[in-house]
């Protein structure tokens, strides 16, 4: 009998679970630890954010469906890994520390055979003072956080019905951020929901990104043949935005935000203060903050983790410049080079380099977009991680499965405005994620399965996605047959 724990139940761990328990028999044991007690669907935070949903629509109790599925499911936040084990046992275990209320606080070591780590990442407010629910703006992050934001657009709604103009900041609140496009899907629902209230005059409305133009969305920017034309994702954008009578500030990096200001330096213009009444600004990523040992009790975190508390996989982590990057240096099978039962999906593992191309301040600050890794490709490297190992528990050695970023595209429907009759959203598809300049010279990627388009039929897939994922997530009968 062997155990697979998983380290998180977001996209990519709860995916990854799900698919170990159905393809491995009930003789083998699959563990999820998550120190929270739902699943969430992330990207449906964004219409939470602007009162369209409750908080219940897209948070899902876990317990339940671990239970009729037999996973074990363990309440509880990850502290270290003893891959090794340790003096008093030769098998590897993980340590946690329980969130549940009844076990609150207490520490358990949980042995396995294979580890997925899907943790996700650590939302670093702490990076940019003032930034976040905590200081002096608001987040769609979590459902909470969403909660928040959507009270505070309703109090501005509320002080422009009485007459009152508002400023509107929204973007990245630092120069590592990733997620634009979460960014951009708030913003132009914010938008759209302003016009619905009849308060759309009464608003000055900000996008401010570290991107070094609108459209880069951190995977450098994207093609489409339209019309017999090629369109730079940047046009695509800026249309869509100039329509909406959305300003933009790109290139950005947030220094701090302060109640009503935010102190921000571009690579154009230097640095400046922004007045804003309402501000949702993401934060950088980082790691969890996982540590691991060796059995004699030596720190080794170095060894498996990247400076930002990321996993190391079977990428390619040399230094080199952008001009000689890669589709290569990507990971394919998310498996930690220095301990072959370990693996990464979703956004725990470390990438080896950004996508778009790093630019930096004259004081050496990065504004650059971090790549992104949610989503979809987080729930397809999540599937082949688990199929790669049933496949060594079932003795089979190699090969392992892939999933690389430079071998897969990505779907992604942005909502620009949730009505069934006048709404509308951006659809975009992108293959490959990472651009493979080998393979496809002139832009990297394929045209012909890379387009965009905007429009209200992109909204009903966008409503339609939303139910079939929660109903997939909930393991409900044929949940495996919806497509990742």
């Amino acid at each position: 009998m062997s155990g697979v724990v998983v380290l998180g139940a977001g996209i990519s761990g709860h995916t990854a679970a799900v698919f170990l328990r159905k393809w491995l028999g009930k003789d083998h044991d699959v563990i999820v630890i998550s120190p929270q007690a739902t699943y969430n669907w992330i990207p449906s935070n964004i219409w939470v954010g602007v009162g369209l949903m409750k908080k219940d629509q897209v948070l899902i109790p876990l317990a339940p469906i671990y239970q009729r599925h037999q996973v074990e499911f363990k309440q509880a936040r990850a502290l270290a890994l003893y891959p090794e084990g340790n003096g008093d046992s030769a098998r590897p275990f993980v340590e946690i520390e329980w969130t549940l209320e009844s076990k609150k606080g207490r520490h358990e070591m949980v042995p396995y055979d294979f580890l997925i780590n899907a943790t996700g990442p650590k939302l670093n407010f702490a990076a940019t003072e003032g930034l976040g629910p905590a200081g002096n703006s608001l987040s769609v992050c979590t459902a909470d956080h969403a909660v928040d934001t959507a009270n505070a657009l309703r109090e501005a709604v509320a002080r422009m019905k009485r007459g009152e103009r508002q400023r509107f900041l929204v973007g990245t609140g630092h120069g590592g951020c990733t997620c634009e496009g979460a960014a951009f899907e708030y913003i132009v629902n914010l938008e759209f929901e302003l016009r619905a209230h009849g308060v759309r005059d009464k608003a000055e409305i900000l996008f401010l990104t570290n991107e070094y133009e609108l459209g880069d969305l951190g995977i450098d920017g994207v093609h489409f043949r339209q019309g017999g034309y090629v369109t730079p994702s940047r046009i695509f954008t800026e249309s869509l935005f100039a329509e909406r009578g959305i300003d933009w500030i790109t290139k950005a990096h947030v220094h701090n935000v302060g109640p009503g200001r935010a102190h921000i330096e571009t690579l154009d213009t230097g640095e400046r203060d922004l007045d804003f009444d309402f501000a949702m600004l993401l934060p950088p990523f980082t790691g969890v903050g996982l540590n691991a040992f060796s059995r004699t009790g030596e720190n080794i975190t170095p060894t498996l983790f990247a400076p930002s508390g990321f996993m190391k996989v079977d990428a390619d982590y040399t230094k080199k410049p952008y001009e000689q990057w890669s589709a290569k240096d990507w990971p394919r099978n998310y498996q930690s080079p220095a301990q072959p039962n370990l693996f990464a999906a979703g956004i725990a593992f470390a990438p080896p380099h950004p996508i778009s191309r790093p630019r930096a301040t004259a004081g050496g600050i990065t504004i650059s977009p971090a790549p992104p890794r949610t989503g979809m490709p987080s729930a397809m490297i999540g599937k082949a991680v688990a199929h790669s190992i049933v496949d060594r528990i079932n003795g089979k050695d190699t090969p392992l499965h892939t999933a690389s970023l430079a071998e897969m595209g990505a779907a992604c429907v942005a909502s620009a405005g949730a009505n069934p009759f006048t709404g509308s959203a951006a659809s975009i598809t992108v293959f490959p994620i990472v651009p493979d300049y080998e393979r496809y010279p002139e832009f990297g990627r394929d045209l012909s399965q890379t387009f965009g388009e905007i429009g209200l039929a992109g909204h009903w897939i966008k409503i339609l996605l939303h139910h079939l994922f929660i109903y997939k997530a909930q393991l409900k009968p044929g949940w495996a047959l919806i497509p990742e």
